[in-house]
């Protein structure tokens, strides 16, 4: 299991951040991140219970960019989920599939939980590697963000762990996207599909959780690619 960290992106209600941060204990997660959330008093700690040290040592910031900076690997959590390519932004994993991609990795996952009222927007999945949706009911599928944060960390905790081949770092990543910038430049692609395709090829990437042997391979395929094109057009 990675070295999970929960951030809450703009909770409007203390008693869900202490009961994200009971669930949390729960299940031996011990990061919490606050984004620009509400005050944080009395009915936060007791809502926490068993968690309130979770919770005493939760850190502050004020962007999503600052909460994940570190981390190898970001998921989102989402309420509306599709299966449709054309709404690319919210295909997501159920945490089973998500927990059963992530056993394998090593480093530090960071979950994003939206807001009570509208969630993660747009722009914000748009920087996740991953997205997952908990199935509910089609009357009111929208979970409680306590309840959606036990859900997932559960999943992760009930994940059996097989050792795998080392994963490919975060920076190993960043660079994959990077070579795959350069190639898509490299052939003229259309300036229109590029942020699509590479949020496609993110998720991927995310879905994927290459070793370092695959990120190699995939990154000599990439770069090779490159070369060639710019060799052949005299670039």
């Amino acid at each position: 299991m990675p070295e999970a960290r929960v951030v809450l992106v703009g909770p409007k209600n203390e008693g869900n951040v202490g009961a994200v941060a009971r669930a949390m204990k729960n299940f031996g997660v011990s990061q919490l991140v606050l984004v620009a959330p509400c005050p944080i008093g009395d009915d936060a700690y007791k809502r926490a219970m068993h968690g309130a040290d979770v919770l005493a040592n939760a850190k502050t910031v004020e962007s999503i960019e600052e909460a994940v900076r570190d981390a190898d690997l970001v998921a989102g959590t989402t309420g509306i989920a599709t299966q449709s390519e054309k709404r690319f932004l919210r295909i997501a994993l159920t945490p089973r599939e998500f927990a059963t991609r992530m056993a394998v990795m090593d480093g530090t996952l960071a979950i994003l939980f939206g807001r009570e009222d509208f969630g993660l927007l747009s722009e914000e999945l748009a920087q996740c590697d991953a997205l997952v949706s908990i199935p509910a009911s089609e009357e009111y599928p929208i979970l409680n963000i306590s309840h959606a944060a036990a859900i997932v960390l559960y999943e992760l905790f009930a994940a059996e762990t097989k050792r795998h081949p080392r994963e490919a770092s975060h920076a190993e990543k960043e660079h994959l996207h990077d070579a795959l910038r350069d190639l898509l430049d490299a052939t003229n692609y259309p300036a229109h599909l590029k942020g699509r395709t590479m949020v496609m090829f993110r998720r991927m990437i995310g879905r994927a959780v290459p070793s370092k042997w695959e990120f190699h391979a995939l990154m000599g395929v990439l770069t090779r690619a490159t070369k060639t094109i710019r060799r052949k057009h005299g670039s």
